[in-house]
């Protein structure tokens, strides 16, 4: 497998959170996947807190976890119902992210649902 360079591709810059989009504009699969994510996040949220008491730890739900790129963005992206990646900010440049960008953070091991 050949590996591009990102100037190869035209790419100057990597997009962060904030550049990439946070849904692809399908419905969930069913109607019990959103409160089930709300469900698991409630029941570990005491834990998270013990284990990260600085709030180093980002939770998505339906939210994207983009890993390479490619156009449309979000063939780069696996969409999990649920995820948790350990001593990370849940805030980036100020804002909430709307997605989380391997690119741009060392990545712990990471928790998919």
């Amino acid at each position: 497998m050949t590996i591009a360079k990102l100037s190869e591709l035209g790419i100057t810059h990597l997009p962060d959170h904030t550049e990439l989009p946070e849904s692809d504009g399908n419905f969930v699969k069913n109607f019990q996947e959103h409160p089930q994510s709300i469900l698991l996040t409630d029941s570990v949220q005491g834990i998270l807190q013990q284990i990260h008491p600085d709030n180093q730890y980002c939770i998505g739900q339906d939210c994207g976890i983009y890993w390479r790129l490619t156009e449309p963005p979000e063939r780069g992206a696996e969409a999990p119902d649920w995820f948790y990646v350990p001593n990370v900010a849940p805030m980036l440049n100020g804002q909430f992210r709307h997605s989380y960008v391997l690119w741009q953070e060392y990545v712990a091991p990471l928790i998919v649902l």
